[in-house]
């Protein structure tokens, strides 16, 4: 799941980390995106912390409420420094329009899932 509210930026994103293996399900807004991440599983919320309506980082807390392995990036203009702790250990920040270290973070974030999925068997998945 992808959350961004500019479109143009949205579109870029999508195209850039959407690839064989992996599907990307885009919204404008959070509480839309609250809407699928409700009736679909995500392996992983990719978020603008900058949203009308909720924040992504509120959007954050709201699903990770419902596992602690469930994986979060949070893009931003702002450094987080310390604060992404009481989120989890799952959740990581990148800068909003550092799309190389978007990709390494996704390529991380990706081997982990890839370790959970053999350690609990088959199960379908998707970003």
């Amino acid at each position: 799941m992808y959350v961004e509210d500019n479109a143009d930026v949205r579109h870029l994103v999508v195209e850039l980390i959407e690839h064989e293996g992996r599907r990307v399900v885009a919204c404008a807004d959070a509480e839309s995106a609250w809407a699928h991440l409700q009736r679909e599983t995500f392996d992983l919320l990719v978020t603008d912390v900058n949203l009308p309506g909720w924040s992504g980082i509120e959007l954050a807390r709201r699903w990770l409420e419902g596992g602690p392995a469930r994986w979060v990036v949070l893009l931003s203009g702002y450094e987080f420094r310390g604060s992404l702790a009481s989120l989890g250990s799952h959740v990581r920040a990148v800068p909003k329009e550092d799309f190389e270290q978007l990709d390494q973070v996704l390529a991380e974030i990706g081997g982990q899932l890839q370790q959970q999925r053999a350690a609990s068997g088959p199960r379908a998945h998707r970003p």
